[in-house]
């Protein structure tokens, strides 16, 4: 079985590909900046767990070498950790900037600059989790959505340069997903007025997506499993749009639906 690093890894889809990586029989070192998070995904999945901040290159590399030291390898990389951003390009200053980047983008970066060594070495892979908002913009989130991106970008490289040493990577951009974070989101829906209470309000934010409803976390850690195993060897530099359809509604046809 393979070894596994998974970014953001205690909380929402994090926990949730831990989770699905662990059944499929996998040891899977679970990364996060808070404990907290992390033992309860221990104590829920068997996982393993390390502290860090993944954009923090000396406390990659220490975690990769500890990695290494106990099982030998690294066969892939979810880097999954990210958040913050939620202003509007006038409204965010030097240091909101600065810290939205970081939390989106330099944890992808870092994580997977330090581990490609021994990505090179087992023939491994790598799943950046981007988002919906990596192919679009929603309104006053310019840090998120830049940084969301830029993973898109970030994987192409990846995957143009490493490709020729057998390393894939690969992208996945969901959409509105049911985790605490989007639970945060609707709650300020419902404080706003635009919903009743929480369930609600995903009705409210998903009434244009074919399928009517966010997903689940564990739809989308089974799409990442499916990419980082064997049925994916030759999937390179994709972009997996998880979103229940929302990217092919025509936005100016709304009023006809």
């Amino acid at each position: 079985m393979s070894v596994y690093l998974v970014t953001g890894g205690g909380t929402g889809i994090g926990a949730a590909i831990v989770a699905r990586l662990v059944r499929g029989g996998h040891t899977v070192i679970a990364c996060g900046r808070r404990p907290g998070p992390l033992d309860e995904a221990a104590a829920a999945t068997g996982c393993e767990t390390a502290v860090m901040d993944a954009a923090d290159g000396a406390a990659v590399r220490g975690v990769v070498a500890d990695v290494l030291a106990r099982h030998g390898r690294i066969d892939g990389v979810v880097a999954n950790a990210g958040g913050h951003g939620y202003s509007d390009v006038g409204a965010t200053d030097d240091a909101a900037w600065r810290s939205s980047l970081q939390a989106n983008l330099d944890t992808a970066f870092v994580t997977a600059r330090e581990s490609l060594p021994a990505l090179r070495a087992s023939g491994g892979a790598i799943c950046i989790i981007s988002s919906l908002a990596g192919l679009r913009a929603a309104p006053e989130t310019a840090g998120y959505t830049v940084g969301k991106h830029a993973l898109i970008g970030l994987m192409r490289s990846l995957a143009r340069d490493y490709g020729q040493f057998g390393v894939r990577t690969n992208a996945v951009c969901p959409g509105w997903v049911r985790t605490p974070m989007a639970d945060a989101e609707m709650a300020q829906l419902v404080s706003d007025g635009a919903a009743a209470d929480v369930e609600a309000a995903y009705g409210v934010v998903t009434k244009d997506v074919p399928l009517r409803r966010p997903a689940d976390p564990a739809e989308i850690a089974g799409v990442v499993a499916f990419l980082m195993g064997p049925d994916a060897t030759y999937i390179n530099g994709a972009s997996i749009v998880v979103d229940g359809g929302s990217h092919i509604v025509d936005v100016p046809t709304l009023a006809f639906g």
